[in-house]
């Protein structure tokens, strides 16, 4: 049975051309900004127009464009090698939220390939209805439009999948082998920031970073490992969860600690982790006097990651409508906006 799997991510503008319809795109999605549609779209232009020259300066620093889609082909190709070799005629499509190739495009290319059935995954591993709800939303649109009516699975969320788990210490501890003889360092698992009312009204992203965090820790197995969690990329002026992550890093340096900065929410590399990390926070560590500063890749195409997501499609062709890491739900009752029921 010919399976397509529809691969989502949030995308990232491919030229300078495209940074100001991106972030339009991106503030006028009633998850990132809740008000009525005509007002969202005015308030999006506005932001948008306001942000493009520094992204574009941003996005000029690796190259004037995202890789986030090269990165996602060569994730899509590792999977459907990885399940070919399960015996499964699979293949996966990317579908971006706010840029090329966006859910129509991957609907009709699905229609087109003749596909039987079609399983849902987020590259998103902690769930939020900022992200993995809002393409989820804007796939099923696409897909009615597209007359895309085929047997459904989809994956929820996997913060603690064991081959996601697996990939991140291995990349932890090829990081930790690097360390600088007599330095005291610290473990920053850093991960995407939300806004805190978002939180508060039960999205449960912060909670499953948190289970991430601590199931990579117990897989190093490291004795009076030190490690903390910190949030990046504040937008606006509302208050965001934290702590934030120029902010710990100003206190490492302050208590004469090095860092291992770990992005764990982020499994492609983009702009966010190749500027705001590798470029903004490290210059800042060195400004803030932290003695060393390293910077662990993305699962990307880690082979234990890969065999991770085979396991979850494999799962979710099992007779599960709906998967995550854990057996069903997997969200306590307080966070209210779980995925599992219905995102």
């Amino acid at each position: 049975m010919k399976t397509a799997i529809v691969l989502f991510n949030l995308g990232g503008p491919d030229s300078p051309e495209a940074v100001r319809p991106f972030l339009t795109n991106l503030f006028s999605d009633p998850a990132i900004i809740g008000l009525p549609g005509p007002l969202r779209w005015a308030v999006a232009r506005l932001i948008a127009g306001r942000r493009v020259p520094l992204a574009r300066e941003i996005y000029a620093k690796i190259g004037g464009a995202s890789p986030i889609v090269p990165e996602t082909e060569a994730q899509a190709a590792a999977l459907d090698a990885a399940l070919a070799g399960r015996g499964l005629e699979a293949k996966s499509f990317l579908a971006m939220r706010y840029w090329t190739p966006f859910s129509d495009q991957t609907a009709a290319e699905i229609r087109a390939w003749g596909a039987q059935r079609v399983v849902l995954l987020p590259l998103y591993p902690q769930f939020s209805t900022t992200t993995t709800a809002s393409s989820l939303a804007e796939w099923r649109r696409a897909a009615r439009a597209a007359g895309l009516a085929l047997p459904e699975a989809r994956i929820c969320c996997y913060p603690w999948q064991p081959g996601f788990i697996a990939a991140e210490a291995r990349l932890v501890r090829e990081a930790l082998a690097k360390r600088k003889p007599g330095l005291p360092y610290r473990l920053l698992f850093s991960a995407h920031g939300l806004p805190k009312r978002v939180v508060e009204r039960g999205d449960p992203y912060q909670w499953q970073v948190e289970r991430t965090a601590a199931a990579i820790v117990e897989a190093l197995g490291i004795s009076g490992l030190d490690w903390g969690i910190c949030y990046q990329s504040r937008v606006g002026p509302m208050e965001w969860i934290g702590p934030a992550t120029d902010a710990e890093i100003r206190r490492a340096g302050a208590e004469g600690r090095s860092l291992i900065v770990v992005p764990i929410a982020f499994v492609s590399e983009h702009s966010e982790t190749l500027v705001e990390l590798d470029i903004e926070y490290s210059r800042l560590a060195q400004q803030s006097g932290v003695p060393d500063y390293l910077r662990v890749p993305t699962a990307g195409t880690a082979p234990e990651f890969i065999a991770g997501l085979a396991d979850l499609v494999m799962a979710a062709l099992g007779g599960n409508k709906t998967v995550t890491c854990g057996n069903g739900r997997i969200c306590p009752a307080a966070q209210g906006r779980c995925g599992y029921e219905g995102a």
